[in-house]
């Protein structure tokens, strides 16, 4: 395993010493990808992710400070208040810096430890819309990575009703409206010439506004779309890069998961690595470049688990924006105070 802290000393991370916004104003940086998850292998790339306070003149002034890349090294540092607005929505990637073990922080600062300490302030069942679907993302570009002809037409079909059963779930709970109204999706025989078995649409809805009709006609329209895409990945790399799709498809059930039972962020999924690492070594890859049904079977469990944790949350709706509030004033009035 690479040696972090003398990789932080060398000169391509001079940035983070350097750098106006950054320096002494981290309060905390961390691992991310692969290390991060405990997911790594010889020859895995290194990610730094963190948060840095921001400037008096940010919070007073005219400057802002949202975030610092760098591309080269692969390291991103949030300015404090843009990570508050992400972990509000329960981003995933952002929520994923305060859920590292300790020993995998390269930085803490005081103030670090006190935003990890309060992490559970931004723990909402917002989780819920937000991982399912950057779930969903990563399952259609998952299967739209698959070659159209290598799967079973009715196999296909159920996985096209799931995508697009999860991207209705998401729709449903970002617009109100048309969750007032009822759509059933359901697979049944084929009425298209060419097919065995379709994807059928019963729909009931009154007063909905024709905006968010067409916005959800468009969802399933896209889900289709990219499914019905023909892609040949038949390649090494290409399997390579579609067993690290499904194993963070997986990771990210997970980790939503722990956030709805145990109103915890859990980065690091070292109880899960046999699992993890077989779907990432390609243990439920096939020969003609696509899954099999066990893969497909582990996924069905941990998206039942997921919804079944959703139903069953004690998490608030919404953060509690006074407690956010005044913890953020908190970290802001010891930013205005260190940089006088």
């Amino acid at each position: 395993m690479p040696d972090f802290f003398s990789m932080l000393e060398s000169a391509e991370y001079d940035f983070l010493r350097t750098n106006e916004h950054l320096g002494g104003r981290i309060m905390l940086l961390g691992l991310s990808g692969s290390y991060g998850y405990g997911t790594y292998r010889e020859g895995s790339d290194v990610d730094f992710r963190g948060v840095a306070m921001q400037q008096p003149s940010d919070i007073l002034g005219l400057t802002g400070f949202e975030q610092y890349v760098d591309d080269h090294t692969d390291t991103v540092v949030y300015g404090f208040n843009k990570l508050v607005k992400l972990l509000l929505e329960c981003n995933p990637n952002s929520c994923e810096i305060l859920g590292l073990p300790r020993e995998k922080y390269l930085i803490l600062s005081p103030a670090g430890e006190e935003l990890l300490a309060n992490s559970h302030l931004f723990l909402s069942k917002r989780c819920i819309s937000s991982f399912g679907g950057y779930a969903s993302a990563q399952l259609r570009r998952l299967q739209n990575a698959i070659a159209r002809d290598s799967l079973p037409q009715t196999l296909r079909e159920k996985h096209i009703l799931q995508s697009v059963q999860n991207a209705m779930d998401d729709f449903n709970r970002r617009n109100p409206a048309a969750a007032q109204g009822s759509i059933r999706l359901y697979i049944d025989s084929a009425v298209t010439k060419g097919l065995d078995t379709e994807i059928f649409v019963d729909a009931q809805y009154q007063h909905l506004p024709l905006r968010e009709y067409n916005s959800m006609i468009e969802t399933l329209r896209n889900v289709v779309r990219d499914y019905d895409k023909v892609g040949h990945r038949n390649h090494k790399k290409d399997q390579n890069h579609l067993n690290k799709h499904a194993m963070h498809l997986i990771r990210l059930f997970m980790t939503a998961i722990d956030i709805l039972e145990k109103h915890e962020i859990i980065t690091c999924r070292q109880n899960d690595l046999p699992l993890l690492l077989r779907i990432r070594d390609g243990g439920f890859m096939q020969e003609d470049g696509t899954f099999s049904q066990a893969f497909y079977d582990v996924l069905e469990e941990y998206e039942n688990y997921f919804k079944e944790a959703a139903e069953k949350t004690s998490l608030p709706d919404s953060p509690d924006m006074q407690k956010v509030g005044s913890f953020v004033e908190r970290i802001n009035r010891m930013a205005i105070m260190e940089g006088q």
